[in-house]
């Protein structure tokens, strides 16, 4: 339905809002239907408000939303999940099984941002390509390896759409419109946002390396992809001058000049990053962050978070210390 023309008008959309869920995403995808339903004269679609117990939910943003009904209530024709920050902890087993009973009646299921980790939980995404927050994917990678995840803006397959966080709700539902509505409308509602395109599937999650760095020297960019790409097991400083054609000392001055820092030190940040995220939205035990990461030892792994974050890897998940 959600890929073509629905059999009956209006299309009726549920926002479930989760704790902490992501304000952009949200309104994102309400005001392209809002956009819509302007545009063509005509009621086209409709949303309700949604919460597991139909009690206002506070966003990421702190900003509180009411909801106009427990998720029980509802009863329309498309649900799309709304998360946002730890999501991990945010998710209760109420909603996982309220969201696997409306599954079974047929209903389309959908999430933005971090939601697609909702409804993997639920078991909702066998067999369906998906999506999600690229500062998610290796958290939910991890978590759920049987489920098929891409890096892509939004995914639509058959009967379950997803989408990455910020602005890429809006551009699934432009794609949608668009399918529904034609594109004329989907276009219309484009320049009612002041989005200048209406972005494919295929477009980054983020931005190109030398626009995020600041840096276009190629060799240099070549040895940070390939860091990137390689955090489970890190290369030495030599194998990566040799990959880029160049001197460790080369290598060296590169870094120094362009980041400020050393190729080793830049290493051990991108991979002090990935396991933060992994400890804050995984339940991975720490032995298995430090060694996702790079990391030889549990004891190595904790001294260098320790210097990093300024807090240990049992602290930043609340936990307490270990007795010595």
């Amino acid at each position: 339905m959600i890929e073509n023309i629905p059999a009956a008008w209006p299309l009726r959309f549920g926002f479930v809002l989760t704790p902490k869920f992501s304000l952009i995403s949200f309104t994102s995808a309400v005001e392209a239907l809002r956009l819509a339903n302007r545009h063509v004269n005509e009621v086209k679609y409709e949303w309700t408000l949604l919460s597991l117990d139909g009690q206002p939910v506070t966003s990421s943003a702190n900003v509180t939303i009411p909801c106009d009904m427990p998720l029980e209530q509802w009863n329309g024709d498309a649900i799309v999940v709304c998360s946002g920050l730890e999501v991990e902890r945010t998710t209760s087993p109420e909603l996982v099984t309220a969201l696997r009973k409306i599954a079974r009646t047929g209903k389309e299921m959908g999430a933005v941002c971090t939601g697609a980790h909702i409804l993997a939980k639920a078991g909702l995404l066998e067999d369906h390509e998906c999506t999600l927050h690229w500062e998610n994917l290796p958290g939910f990678t991890e978590t759920f390896p049987d489920v098929e995840v891409s890096n892509e803006l939004f995914e639509i397959d058959r009967n379950r759409f997803t989408c990455a966080g910020g602005t890429a709700a809006l551009d699934m539902m432009l794609n949608i419109i668009s399918n529904q509505l034609g594109v004329e409308t989907a276009a219309w509602v484009a320049d009612q946002c002041m989005h200048d395109r209406i972005r494919d599937k295929h477009d980054q999650q983020k931005i190109t390396l030398p626009q995020r760095l600041g840096v276009r020297h190629p060799k240099l960019l070549s040895v940070i992809k390939m860091m990137e790409e390689n955090l489970e097991e890190p290369y030495s400083r030599t194998e990566l001058a040799r990959t880029a054609a160049l001197s460790t000392r080369q290598l060296e001055r590169l870094f120094r000049k362009y980041l400020n820092r050393s190729p080793a030190r830049y290493y051990l940040e991108l991979r002090l990053n990935r396991s933060r995220l992994l400890l804050l939205q995984t339940d991975m035990p720490i032995i298995d962050v430090a060694m996702a990461c790079g990391f030889v030892s549990a004891s190595h792994f904790s001294k260098c978070y320790r210097d990093f974050y300024g807090k240990t890897p049992r602290k930043e998940r609340g936990l307490p210390a270990l007795e010595v």
